[in-house]
């Protein structure tokens, strides 16, 4: 196991978790400004993976990203809100490899269980359909030339720390496109995959001019009819990749007093950012989001990535009041077979330093709308962090006696509770009778189902109503409160939840072959951007 880095000084270590903001105007008021007249934009979205739609290790339903069922509520049209579409379910298995269809073709060739003479039988034939998919993404109908355009009002991009809508560009992407990908037999997987997720985003912002960024062209989105609402979800990738990879590695020292490109290029190989690394990107990114005038702008907090079940937590807590178990390691990996000499793992101190990082994220977060409101912009928070610690099962839901005196759990809606068993955090799991646990995370144990984005979808939908963001049906009729989503229909379109493969068993068997076989965890799971 490689050497473990000190703690930062900086990095103040908290016992107990942050408690959440429930109020989206942080109790400050702003007047509100007459509008010279409706938005033609009236909804735009910067963000990673889970702003994007990210889900079971792939991009490609980006129809059904958090962003776009909040679109199909507001009753906006295709034409009113975009996004880039990559590959529908015929595909050969999205970008870079969707789990789900795997999982569904493995069982198909060979059965719901996976034995040691049906790895032997599925070995090269997992070759030959990893190849197909490099192919379509390296030299076929993916690896084409994107569409010109108008640029997209999603512009999320998974992978992307709060640094790159600031510095990456369709230049900086088309350069590391440039390299002819190799072939090789025995490591078939899309080359720069990341890259070519950010290509369509970037071709479209940029416009004929190849420097510019996503940020560009939200601003030519604001000066071309104006930008109702602008939401802003990052940060997540700057503490995400410690979990992927189950090690901690420290942006430098110096960062914070690097200049805007020193740090673009002094973050490659850090999985964690200190406190005042994170702080220094996100005064950047404030000043650019300022100088852009949308109506009201939502920022969100970054969710623990801890609670995430691709790194599970093993054994029994450390204490019954504590939130941390003594190890955390992958899911397929059981407390009986698991060595902490031998197999990848964070311990209790790393999960909480990792924790106590994020908790010091926020507070910049929040202190930053807080500023912005006390300036008069209207600005409001969505506290994503909040919600996902009301939802963590293992660490809350299962354990009374670790829950702070603020903590209530969140309420699913109707059609989420209806369901037996009622989905949960935890790892997704099922079997010959269907899902068995889980639910709320696809099977890459790191991104929402599709129900999950649901979720998501209504809480940015209640901090647009509390900003007066009108609601419409499909015929243009204003919707009453309270606006909720569709969830029976994205239920149906939630294939994972409603038609699970049986062959994600309870011992996850598969997806722990798998991982051995492609090492899936780190090189699929978007913990990192195109600069790698």
């Amino acid at each position: 196991m490689p050497a473990r880095q000190p703690l930062p000084r900086e990095l103040q270590i908290r016992d107990a978790p942050r408690r959440p903001e429930p109020d989206p105007t942080l109790g400050i008021s702003v007047p509100t400004a007459a509008a010279s007249g409706p938005a033609r934009h009236r909804l735009v979205t910067v963000g990673d993976s889970l702003t994007q739609g990210f889900m079971s290790g792939a991009i490609h339903r980006t129809d059904l990203s958090w962003p776009a069922i909040v679109a199909f509520e507001l009753g906006l049209s295709a034409r009113d809100f975009t996004y880039p579409m990559y590959e529908w379910p015929t595909g050969p298995g999205g970008l870079p490899v969707d789990l789900e269809r795997l999982a569904r073709e493995v069982e198909r060739r060979f059965g719901s269980r996976i034995d040691l003479l049906e790895t032997v039988r599925a070995a090269p034939w997992l070759r030959s359909h990893m190849d197909a998919i490099e192919d379509y993404w390296e030299r076929g109908h993916g690896s084409r030339r994107p569409e010109d355009g108008r640029p997209f009002h999603n512009t999320a991009v998974y992978g992307w720390d709060v640094l790159d809508p600031l510095v990456t560009t369709q230049a900086r992407v088309e350069e590391r496109l440039a390299t002819r990908p190799g072939d090789d037999f025995l490591d078939q997987l899309v080359e720069h995959h990341p890259a070519r997720a950010a290509r369509p985003v970037l071709h479209r912002a940029a416009g004929g001019d190849s420097d510019r960024t996503v940020l560009d062209s939200v601003a030519e989105l604001a000066a071309d009819g104006g930008i109702e609402t602008l939401v802003v979800v990052l940060g997540s990738n700057n503490a995400l990749g410690s979990v992927i990879s189950l090690e901690i590695a420290w942006t430098p020292a110096s960062y914070a007093t690097m200049t805007l490109a020193q740090r673009r290029d002094a973050r490659g190989g850090s999985s964690l950012w200190r406190p005042s690394a994170f702080r220094a990107d996100w005064a950047d990114l404030v000043a650019r989001l300022r100088t852009i005038p949308a109506q009201h702008v939502v920022v969100a907090t970054v969710p623990s990535v801890t609670i995430a079940p691709i790194a599970r937590g093993t054994h029994e807590k450390v204490r019954p009041d504590s939130r941390y178990f003594p190890f955390y390691t992958r899911p397929w990996i059981t407390d009986e077979d698991f060595d902490p000499r031998y197999d990848p793992h964070l311990r209790e101190d790393d999960v909480r330093a990792i924790d106590s990082a994020i908790d010091s994220y926020n507070e910049t977060i929040i202190d930053s709308v807080r500023a912005a409101r006390e300036a008069g912009l209207d600005w409001l928070l969505f506290d994503l962090g909040g919600l996902l610690d009301r939802l963590a099962e293992r660490r809350y839901v299962d354990s009374p006696w670790a829950r702070p005196a603020w903590w209530d759990q969140y309420e699913l809606p109707a059609a989420l509770r209806r369901l037996d068993p009622v989905p949960t955090t935890r790892f997704f799991r099922a079997g010959p009778d269907g899902r068995t646990e889980g639910g709320l995370f696809s099977l890459d144990g790191v991104h929402p189902t599709t129900i999950g984005y649901g979720i998501l979808a209504q809480e940015v939908i209640r901090v647009l109503r509390l900003a007066g963001v009108a609601f419409a049906d499909r015929h243009g009729d204003p919707r009453a409160d309270p606006v909720e989503v569709d969830f029976e229909r994205l239920l149906r379109a939630d294939t994972l939840v409603s038609d699970p493969p049986a062959s994600i068993t309870s011992s996850l068997g598969l997806l722990g072959w798998l991982d051995d076989s492609l090492d899936w965890v780190t090189r699929f799971l978007p913990s990192v951007g195109p600069r790698r």
